[in-house]
């Protein structure tokens, strides 16, 4: 595996989406509730969920009545997305450091700790910049990311999560300034392993990639209720930005 890029074969592998098939729909639809109430977009709007994975959000949008794009890096994933697909709901496999669009979308929603993962790190950057470009002015920009504050003082450094059959043993550690997750199971008579790497981003990073891209911060919360941010305590950090 290329480890420089490990979400590539990662992501695009099964075991990826059953490692992390408890994620809860419930909260996914919460939280999409409360973001579109406190948004307050119009009817139809144009909407892109920018690491929209298999498309629970974009799915969930488009419920709303927004005319959703959703995209991903892995084509597994937009392929079983694109089942859901409908005249205002559609699926598209894209590297976020590519540019997408130009002046189309009214909200841009990169959600669930969708960035971070280069080994560049001017690729956040870019990815920012694209976004920029997608957005019509006034346009907004959503970034769910980890806080990394509270984990760095919580970090769970090894355990297993069985799923199905398979028994994942995980072991993390915080090196320059990454998590890394090191992730090992066997299925049948194969081994596997597979490494996943999330920069530790913080307000001022984002501020950062944000005034590069001509965007600025109007709004933080520190979870899915959107409660205010705390850096020591909040789960999440989820700011709204503006074109």
């Amino acid at each position: 595996m290329n480890t420089a890029e490990w979400f590539k074969d990662w992501f695009n592998s099964p075991y990826y989406h059953l490692l992390y098939n408890n994620r809860n729909e419930n909260e996914a639809v919460f939280f999409i509730n409360n973001l579109c109430a406190h948004l307050i977009l119009k009817p139809e709007a144009n909407v892109w969920d920018l690491a929209c994975g298999k498309g629970r959000h974009s799915i969930c949008l488009n419920k709303r009545g927004f005319n959703v794009v959703g995209t991903d890096l892995s084509q597994n994933s937009i392929k079983e997305a694109s089942e859901n697909s409908n005249p205002s709901l559609d699926f598209f496999v894209h590297d976020m450091r590519e540019p997408f669009r130009i002046n189309y979308f009214d909200a841009v929603f990169n959600l669930f700790t969708s960035i971070g993962y280069f080994e560049n790190f001017n690729d956040n950057f870019s990815v920012f910049k694209n976004v920029a470009k997608a957005l019509k002015p006034n346009g907004v920009f959503v970034v769910d990311f980890l806080n990394s504050e509270n984990i760095s003082n919580s970090i769970k450094t090894s355990y297993q999560e069985k799923r199905e059959d398979v028994i994942f043993k995980i072991e993390k550690k915080i090196e320059n300034n990454s998590i890394i997750k090191h992730i090992e199971f066997s299925d049948g008579d194969k081994d596997f392993y597979f490494e996943e790497s999330v920069s530790l981003l913080k307000k001022e990073d984002f501020e950062s990639f944000a005034a590069s891209a001509g965007l600025k911060i109007v709004n933080m919360f520190g979870n899915y209720k959107l409660d205010p941010f705390d850096p020591n305590t909040s789960e999440r950090l989820i700011i709204l930005f503006k074109k």
